[in-house]
């Protein structure tokens, strides 16, 4: 059995960050609203990396290419369902927290998913884009080794390190695409 994700009491969950989702392109507001509702709906605290994982899945096509095809995100959707009826069990009332970050009290975001939100802006802003794609959050996501998406992905048979080069890849042929449009 695969080694289960730290713990941490309800009173370190979640950085503090107001404006974490002011620098997000419409798509990606659209997945972190997905995120939110399928939090509250399976009854977790915060929304952490799988939320956004499995919303990402669902709403994105240029996500779901950048895997091993249909087969792939078909596995990955069933561990993520499993979770939402029961196998994320384990995983509430527990903060998703790589400790890398101080962690401030503050219901909404696991601090990782806090994190990769912040990442995923930081990596459009050095491509030149004041909006966050959402390849940049799934990169953000499989950057971080302790995300709960991570150990998702590791059980459906997909490795990040792989993932990682596609996303970069597939970034670059969106903005080429939308410069040749211009």
């Amino acid at each position: 059995m695969p080694p289960r994700i730290p713990s941490q009491s309800a009173a370190e969950s979640g950085p503090h960050r107001t404006e974490l989702e002011a620098g997000l392109g419409d798509e990606l507001a659209s997945v972190v609203s997905a995120a939110r509702r399928r939090a509250m709906r399976d009854g977790d605290r915060q929304i952490d990396t799988a939320h956004l994982l499995h919303s990402l899945l669902e709403s994105d096509q240029g996500v779901r290419a950048v895997f091993d095809g249909a087969p792939q995100v078909a596995r990955l959707l069933g561990y993520l369902v499993q979770r939402s009826i029961g196998y994320g069990l384990r995983w509430q009332s527990a903060v998703e927290d790589s400790g890398a970050v101080p962690v401030v009290v503050e219901a909404g975001w696991s601090p990782v998913a806090a994190g990769a939100m912040e990442g995923a802006c930081v990596r459009a802003g050095l491509r030149g884009e004041a909006r966050a794609r959402c390849l940049d959050l799934l990169a953000s996501i499989v950057a971080d080794p302790q995300a709960r998406a991570v150990e998702v992905l590791r059980r459906a048979g997909a490795d990040a390190r792989v993932l990682l080069p596609r996303i970069e890849s597939a970034l670059r042929n969106e903005r080429a695409d939308e410069n040749a449009d211009e």
